[in-house]
């Protein structure tokens, strides 16, 4: 772009040359053409030099998409939030996630409720060492739960996870959105077609359903919810095991394994 750029200032390009020359106030309208041409030139030079501009390439960029609708009470919350927490400072984690072709993945947190309700509660994070993971599991120690009813849309999360993916400053093969929850889609736009899009973009949806309230909502998930190549669900009985269904999930995922079952999206 900086080069078509280039050849546009060094043409003149949007002028024409009148018959008998430039009268003054032409020249000075190319004199203002020139400077606002090489001064756009000069940015997207320096834009495209700067480190900035390079995205990091990880074996995994992931969106943990947590579930704060008002069926989460707060101490079902706190068991999702410790269950986690208690993944990130697994040394298994950092095994897998050591085990990747460049050592490293991306992850990110929300929390979601309704259609328009979705809250970052821990940025992106390059995890790559005991020092980024110990990091990632005390941001999300830190911080409080930030939502609380509107309803439970699946749909806006995905949506949310996608944008988070486009806007990501990190570069992968492989893109995830990991959602868990304990509910169907009631809120927004219909789930389907929100995984539908998600899927055509070359992003990767796997489900955490938690079956306290609705015990066939594992179905759900893997009939609505999950898509894209190798996509699956682990699902928790109750909060009570999140913990371990939340450990088994990351581990599979970042290692990029298809496990037992696998949904049939």
């Amino acid at each position: 772009m900086a080069h078509a750029l280039q050849h546009r200032c060094e043409s003149g390009y949007g002028f024409r040359a009148r018959p008998f020359g430039p009268s003054r106030n032409d020249r000075g309208g190319r004199l203002r053409h020139w400077l606002v041409c090489w001064s756009r030139v000069a940015a997207l030079l320096i834009a495209a030099g700067s480190p900035a501009a390079a995205q990091t390439q990880v074996d995994l960029q992931l969106v943990l998409a947590v579930d704060a609708s008002g069926s989460v009470s707060h101490q079902r919350f706190e068991l999702q939030k410790r269950g986690y927490i208690a993944a990130f400072r697994h040394p298994q984690i950092l095994q897998a996630i050591l085990s990747g072709l460049n050592q490293s993945i991306a992850v990110t947190m929300m929390q979601w409720t309704g259609p328009a309700l979705q809250v970052i509660t821990a940025k992106w994070t390059l995890i790559n060492d005991v020092g980024s993971i110990r990091a990632f599991a005390d941001a999300i120690d830190q911080t409080p739960r930030q939502l609380f009813g509107g309803g439970t849309s699946i749909s806006g999360a995905l949506d949310t996870g996608v944008a988070l993916l486009n806007d990501s400053p990190y570069k992968s093969a492989r893109r995830i959105i990991d959602v868990s929850g304990d509910g169907a889609n009631n809120r927004g736009r219909p789930v389907t077609r929100a995984r539908d899009e998600a899927v055509a973009a070359r992003i990767g949806i796997n489900g955490l359903p938690i079956l306290a309230i609705e015990p066939d909502l594992d179905k759900y998930y893997e009939d609505n919810v999950i898509g894209g190549p190798g996509a699956f669900v682990v699902a928790a009985k109750d909060y009570e095991t999140f913990a371990d269904a939340i450990l088994k999930k990351l581990i599979t995922e970042i290692a990029g394994m298809t496990p037992g079952k696998v949904a049939r999206k």
